[in-house]
């Protein structure tokens, strides 16, 4: 009844009605560039939460900050994004008072987050119940993972002592689950904290069965009944190709993806590995064949833009993460592997991954060291859950045939 009440408020009254409240978990390049952004130019009162205070000083003390578009046709433009403030995120009391007053929580702060900020979220949602607020409220975890909003709501139910908090949340908060897609590298501007730079392109669509009340009005926001086929359509294909770059990247010396993708064998292997992904992407989702080749093409053409000078370190990172099953190199195998399909160069991506190395990377560490002690064989299994073996033939024979290539760049 309040969001029907809301909006016969909004059209009737539209200057009367105060600005609804957004709370964004993450003031980082992502949160900044992408989905905060979003929000603020859609009106929404945004407030980001951070554990960073010089960027929360920063947010509240110029409650703007600049986005520089990094892109072949806009190279010139500058978005400013205005009315935004930050708290830190643990201060509870801040917290409580935020989630309190929000009609929408969003978080971009990686996966392995999720369940640090849970708990902040489950007071809050507590406190909230507390307060007598019978609105609805909607939290999206935009996350390179599938299911993210899934996983948070499931921790944050974890801490909800009360049976009452549970009842509510289930009643009154959403989790719908979204897929997220814009490239946001490390950008640095005249030495302000808070400008950030992005490509061009984005794309945010979001579960609309799983919103609870009325739709949030957030130009740039797309939503779907089938996120599914969405959601791997980005990973399978995007992160799939983004991820293999770098690696084959760090093997041959490059610094950045663009760089790495002047090379034709690894602009070979990476195009290559895309259409596997892609052929069993069309099986599974039906998608039109000559309409995801265009697809390839163009994440391919946002790869090579050298205006966006992303490092295949900080691109590798996490290389554990990115070959368990459903990730974006072992998933789309397994996808091919069920129609039947070739797999043969997301192998070799797979292989490059068990290569890389970084010494500010903890999983670079731990996946080379499981190598070195089981052996390159028992490794991909243990991680991968791989278990047929011409599979692990062909990604073992890969990985002998890079390991020649890493040590000659070394």
């Amino acid at each position: 009844m309040t969001s029907v009440l809301n909006s016969i408020l909004k059209f009737f009254f539209p200057s009367k009605m105060p600005k609804q409240k957004a709370l964004h978990f993450g003031a980082g390049n992502i949160g900044r560039g992408f989905i905060g952004a979003l929000l603020a130019t859609a009106g929404y009162d945004l407030v980001f939460a951070d554990v960073v205070e010089n960027l929360i000083n920063a947010l509240n003390e110029k409650k703007e900050y600049e986005i520089y578009i990094l892109d072949l046709e806009r190279t010139d433009e500058v978005d400013t994004i205005k009315g935004v403030s930050g708290i830190i995120s643990t201060n509870q009391e801040a917290m409580d008072k935020t989630i309190t007053e929000a009609s929408i929580i969003t978080t971009a702060v990686g996966p392995n987050v999720l369940r640090i900020i849970a708990r902040g979220v489950a007071s809050g949602i507590s406190a909230r119940r507390k307060a007598g607020v019978t609105s609805e409220l909607n939290i999206i975890a935009c996350e390179n993972l599938t299911g993210a909003s899934s996983l948070l709501k499931e921790e944050v139910t974890k801490h909800l002592k009360e049976d009452a908090d549970k009842e509510y949340l289930d009643k009154y908060v959403g989790f719908p689950n979204c897929a997220v897609d814009r490239i946001v590298p490390p950008f640095s501007k005249d030495g302000n904290p808070l400008a950030v730079g992005v490509e061009n392109f984005y794309e945010w669509i979001v579960e609309e069965p799983a919103i609870k009340g009325t739709k949030p009005e957030i130009p740039g926001m797309k939503l779907t009944d089938n996120l599914t086929a969405f959601v791997q359509r980005k990973l399978f294909t995007l992160n799939c190709g983004h991820a293999i770059t770098a690696y084959l990247g760090f093997l041959k010396g490059f610094r950045t993806v663009d760089e790495a993708l002047r090379d034709p064998w690894i602009e070979d292997i990476v195009h290559k590995a895309m259409l596997e992904s892609g052929a069993a992407l069309c099986k599974k989702h039906s998608f039109n064949e000559e309409e995801h080749k265009k697809y390839i093409n163009k994440i391919q053409k946002r790869f090579q833009n050298p205006y966006i000078k992303d490092d295949v370190v900080r691109v590798g990172r996490e290389p554990i993460r990115k070959v368990t099953p459903g990730d974006r190199l072992v998933g789309p195998l397994n996808m091919a592997r069920e129609f039947g399909l070739g797999y043969s160069h997301l192998a070799k991506g797979i292989a490059a991954a068990f290569l890389y190395e970084n010494k500010e990377d903890k999983q670079s560490g731990e996946l080379r060291a499981k190598v070195e002690q089981k052996g390159i064989r028992e490794a991909v299994i243990e991680v991968t859950s791989l278990q047929d073996d011409e599979v692990i033939g062909e990604i073992v024979k890969s990985y002998e045939e890079l390991e020649g290539l890493k040590r000659a760049n070394l």
